[in-house]
């Protein structure tokens, strides 16, 4: 009996001891995340300072450093549409100590860029969705169109008329005009400007007929009457601006909401993967950060990390299938 009790003890070690040396990378990657994190954390902005996935990763990573005590640094990477701020993060190792902000210009990036130097499906593993942030549809006082509704109508009586402006080809301002012309069956001109401000100063000289942009810069123009807010891009009404209808209201289905998430080098381990969605998580759920993220015009989604990748995949779909009817060529 005694040598039994002895012995016993002895066999599970031993059992223990055998599976770690069969499967030494599960052992591994149960332990990782436990552990995780021992050493700063690298969060890739692929922007300039100052936009939204700035002010989102600097929240986050504030927040991350006050509760694990490891800091997090904001390391802005801008330039080729994103694909150099990307690149670095998809060649970092694939630890959980390199993250990268993505948006909608990621999902685009495929069906834009003949070739690029990393598969955006296979070398990304999503870790959470953090919010959308609604683009509002304004329109020059002289335009006589009070909705969705008399915009399209409008732009039937005339059709190549009516144009619209965006920060550029291809980016979530331009396509947003082009669903909206699809979807409403009318024929619109839109006219690329070298940036957001630009289009902006193009809607409110008249020079083009309305624009998708981003809430927070445009409502100043719109209490002051010098633009007319016809709608937003979101399925439901933005909190900063409730008395402005979704263009769904006239459209359904129509979404074209600019996206924020958070991705990791593919090959991160699942529970290092897992213990950042639940703390990202309960940062942007916290009150301060959504009411903070509201008056940016920023709505919090979250979900888990399989959420996150069904949601990526569809936005990637989404926007390569409007490229193509719209015949924008890669280049």
């Amino acid at each position: 009996m005694i040598c039994r009790k002895l012995l016993a003890p002895c066999a599970i070690a031993y059992s223990a001891l055998t599976l770690a040396c069969l499967h030494p990378g599960a052992a591994h990657a149960q332990t990782a995340g436990q552990s995780y994190p021992v050493k700063p954390v690298r969060l890739v902005v692929p922007f300039a300072p100052g936009g939204p996935n700035d002010i989102l990763a600097r929240l986050i990573g504030q927040k991350i450093t006050e509760s694990w005590g490891q800091q997090v640094i904001v390391d802005n990477r801008p330039g080729g549409a994103t694909v150099i701020g990307t690149e670095f993060a998809v060649k970092s190792p694939p630890d959980g100590y390199t993250l990268l902000i993505v948006s909608p210009t990621t999902a685009t990036n495929p069906s834009l860029m003949r070739k690029l130097p990393y598969d955006t499906l296979r070398d990304l593993a999503p870790v959470i969705l953090l919010a959308t942030s609604p683009n509002v549809l304004v329109v020059h006082p002289s335009l006589p169109a009070r909705s969705v509704r008399d915009l399209l109508g409008v732009a039937r009586k005339r059709p190549g008329e009516v144009t619209f402006g965006s920060g550029g080809n291809g980016t979530s301002t331009h396509l947003a005009g082009e669903i909206l012309a699809l979807r409403g069956g009318v024929k619109m001109v839109h006219v690329p400007y070298k940036g957001a401000a630009p289009a902006t100063l193009g809607v409110l000289s008249g020079d083009v007929s309305f624009q998708f942009g981003s809430i927070l810069p445009l409502t100043p123009h719109i209490k002051t009457g010098r633009l007319r807010a016809l709608a937003v891009s979101s399925l439901k009404r933005a909190s900063i601006l409730p008395e402005v209808p979704p263009v769904a209201e006239t459209l359904p289905g129509f979404e074209a909401s600019p996206f924020h998430g958070i991705v990791a080098p593919a090959g991160t381990p699942r529970d290092i993967v897992v213990k950042l969605n639940q703390e990202i998580g309960r940062i942007m759920n916290l009150p301060e950060s959504r009411e903070r993220l509201a008056q940016e015009g920023t709505e919090v989604r979250t979900g888990t990390p399989a959420e996150f990748d069904a949601f990526f995949r569809a936005e990637i779909e989404k926007w390569a299938k409007v490229i193509r009817q719209i015949g924008i060529q890669p280049q």
